[in-house]
């Protein structure tokens, strides 16, 4: 349980899914169950939407993040300070992907599009013993058979990402540009030249979800709640969540269960804590796109 006791209590319209998180990240809907990485719990679990937690995968002294799946349905989770993607398969874990030569720093969130494309962020630069200085990263393109290719750079934190419906736009969140970008994807799912989707000015957009109607809820790092903002920046909706929000995914039955992750903060002294917690919520648009 977590020291926070939120077990029973209902927070500005959230219901507590399940608490014991240390900082979870990466979450994705998918069979069924609710799928996250816990940086410093070093697993991927997956929740039903009961609460019952699985541990998917332990990744010993390794960070999990960014999660996603291939066309065969192995899965592909983000190594943060190894900078790789592992894949896994039949219970048997491999590397997909180097990223070092690409990355600058850990890397961290994920998308995977249909056909088995991963766009994977980095950090840029060492956050948490430079955290005045942000240098600038690029994206790495992971193809299925594992070759990586450099995406656009100049990228102020790339972190959560979504792609459209139709696969034509990969849509980034820059965590420390205040902005989200949007990519157009070629043929073969490169990206193209980008162009600014949505300023969101203060706020540090995090883990994010596209919904029916073509908005964006995204985790406000810099602050306590999730956020819904349009195409061109227009905000819609603010939620207010207990501790600072991280990360977000639309799923459930019908795609209409927002699920929120929060901690009380992000850093490494998160580890052992149990703080952390994923908090649901029901909103008007189910999901779209991918994750």
């Amino acid at each position: 349980m977590s020291a926070l006791n939120y077990s029973e209590v209902t927070v500005s319209g959230l219901e507590l899914l399940v608490d014991g998180l240390d900082f979870g990240e990466g979450p994705r809907w998918h069979d069924g169950r609710l799928w996250y990485s816990d940086f410093y719990q070093h697993n991927v679990y997956a929740v039903s939407p009961g609460g019952a937690r699985e541990s998917i995968l332990d990744l010993g002294s390794e960070q999990p993040s960014g999660l996603g799946w291939m066309p065969d349905g192995s899965l592909l989770v983000v190594a943060m300070t190894a900078r790789r993607v592992l894949r896994v398969a039949d219970g048997e874990v491999a590397i997909h992907a180097d990223l070092s030569e690409i990355a600058t720093w850990h890397c961290n969130d994920m998308v995977v599009a249909a056909d088995g494309t991963a766009y994977v962020g980095n950090f840029g630069w060492d956050i948490e013993h430079d955290r005045g200085h942000p240098q600038a990263a690029t994206l790495a393109v992971v193809r299925p058979d594992g070759s990586v290719q450099s995406g656009p750079g100049d990228l102020l934190f790339p972190n959560g990402s979504v792609i459209t419906p139709d696969g034509s736009t990969l849509v980034i969140a820059e965590t420390f540009g205040g902005r989200f970008s949007a990519f157009p994807l070629d043929a073969d799912g490169y990206p193209g030249e980008g162009r600014e989707w949505a300023p969101v000015p203060g706020t540090a957009p995090d883990g994010c979800t596209l919904d029916s109607a073509g908005g964006i809820w995204f985790a406000d790092a810099a602050g306590s709640g999730v956020v819904r903002v349009l195409e061109g920046g227009t905000i819609t909706d603010r939620l207010p969540t207990p501790q600072p929000a991280y990360a977000c995914m639309l799923g459930g039955d019908d795609g209409r269960t927002l699920f929120i992750l929060t901690a009380p903060g992000a850093g490494a002294d998160r580890a052992g804590t149990g703080e952390g917690c994923i908090w649901t919520t029901t909103v008007e648009q189910a999901g779209a796109g991918l994750p």
